[in-house]
């Protein structure tokens, strides 16, 4: 078999590349271009709304940038999990960006839409039926759980790019995928091994992070019936058989085991050797097919609406004391929001950060500096903004004045803004962690093909 040459430009559209390198890429003749469009890195909030987290100017440059690529190189152009979430919104939003270009560079195209988004109806069908299995952890899918979510999509693989790649797309946007689909789907149609194809795909995923220069963005990864090798684009970049396996680290609870659609890949025989062109020759890995055929599914529901408060300790004896100052702070606003608003505990929910000792890991935070000061960020969620902000009033000269000690005279902080609180609107959590069992790889999936453009 002749191999097969997925360029990746970047690991997500909206991140940026260098162009040269780009340029690199088409002339070295690939046969198939595919980018990332998202992922759940920040949060829930983009799947609950239906919205993209990356700038539309960033990424409708980017994209034209890509369709003239693809038209030079005369290949199709894959993205996956349009506009950061992959909800059918945030793939029409790229089809709406896409028909805005082609216009504009006066090419004809056939696009098509995959839609990966699970109806509740369907869904609750699938739980009755013993489809629906949790991951740990899971929170409860009842009617009333379901009910309350506003997006839920399903991370297609390889079988439903390779589908939508089948209708003679020149552009495929796809819904929600997993990372490595779209960078698997054309070398394994093809023929090639499936443990590299898959392999690969981790690998290329997120395009230069497996080099020497991650912001150079474009990589090539040629696939063939025993493994793959990997070439960096960028001017004077290098892949490293350590860059490379490195990757497997990265997003991955396991180095040797990453689950997939329809099963899991296996690297734990894989080598790595320096290959021509500052890339790296991978084999050994090994696909290991399920029994049957399970997506990843992905839900978000409104959690409630928030309103921020940030005040600013620098006095040394309490940046000592922060935490036991800040357990005081909570216990003595949560007495007065019962008294004044008359809320019980349960009507809302007040979540204390402490920025610069232990904001992003919270009690699981094992490391103690000696900060200067310290942000104190107070998210205080209710079932409405009005019940949100009026908490924040309460707080606020607390927040401000409170002391350490019954014993001693108040003191005063910093507010680095004013007002000092802030309303964030409407927030949202992940509420499912399952996978569903599909007979057929395309149940539930979407295809939509249109003719675009006036070639």
């Amino acid at each position: 078999m002749m191999p097969t040459r997925v360029l990746v430009p970047s690991g997500v559209l909206g991140l940026g590349f260098d162009t040269d390198a780009l340029a690199r890429g088409v002339a070295a003749s690939p046969d198939i271009i595919a980018i990332d469009g998202g992922s759940t890195d920040s949060g829930p909030f983009y799947l609950g709304t239906g919205t993209s987290k990356y700038s539309r100017a960033v990424c409708r440059d980017e994209w034209r940038q890509l369709l003239a690529a693809r038209a030079a190189a005369g290949v199709p152009l894959v993205i996956g999990s349009c506009g950061t979430c992959g909800s059918a919104s945030a793939v029409d939003w790229m089809f709406e960006i896409t028909c805005e270009l082609v216009a504009e560079l006066g090419q004809s195209l056939r696009v098509a839409r995959l839609y990966s988004d699970v109806p509740i109806d369907e869904l609750r069908r699938a739980r009755d039926a013993g489809r629906l299995s949790p991951l740990d952890p899971a929170l409860p899918i009842d009617d009333t759980a379901l009910a309350g979510m506003t997006n839920i999509v399903a991370l297609a693989g390889a079988e439903q790019i390779q589908a939508a790649i089948d209708t003679g797309a020149d552009v495929v946007l796809a819904g929600r995928t997993t990372d490595t689909a779209t960078i698997a789907a054309l070398p394994l149609a093809r023929g090639a091994h499936a443990g590299a194809a898959w392999h690969g795909a981790k690998i290329a995923e997120c395009g230069a992070f497996c080099t020497t220069r991650p912001a150079s963005g474009v990589i090539m990864v040629s696939f063939d019936e025993t493994g793959f090798t990997v070439t960096p684009m960028g001017d004077g970049v290098r892949c490293t058989p350590q860059s490379v396996a490195a990757h497997m680290l990265y997003e991955n609870s396991d180095p040797w085991i990453l689950h997939e659609p329809g099963g899991h890949l296996d690297v734990t025989a894989a080598s790595y050797a320096e290959a021509a062109d500052d890339g790296v020759r991978v084999e050994g890995a090994a696909w290991v097919a399920a029994p049957d055929y399970r997506v990843k599914l992905e839900g978000a529901r409104l959690a409630g609406y928030q309103t921020m408060m940030l005040a600013v300790i620098r006095d040394p004896r309490y940046v000592d004391a922060v935490s036991d100052w800040a357990d005081r702070l909570l216990a003595h606003c949560r007495g007065l929001i019962t008294v004044s608003l008359g809320l019980p505990d349960d009507a809302y929910d007040i979540e204390l950060r402490l920025i610069g000792v232990d904001s992003a890991l919270g009690g699981l935070e094992r490391d103690r500096g000696s900060p200067v000061e310290v942000g104190v960020m107070l998210l205080i969620t209710g079932a409405g903004q009005t019940v949100a902000s009026e908490i924040a009033a309460v707080i606020n000269p607390h927040l401000l004045h409170y002391p350490l000690t019954d014993d001693e005279p108040m003191p005063t902080f910093a507010f680095p803004v004013s007002p000092v609180h802030s309303d964030r609107g409407a927030v949202y959590e992940f509420a499912l962690n399952h996978v569903l069992r599909l007979t057929d790889p395309m149940d539930g999936f979407r295809l939509r093909v249109d003719e675009v453009g006036h070639g």
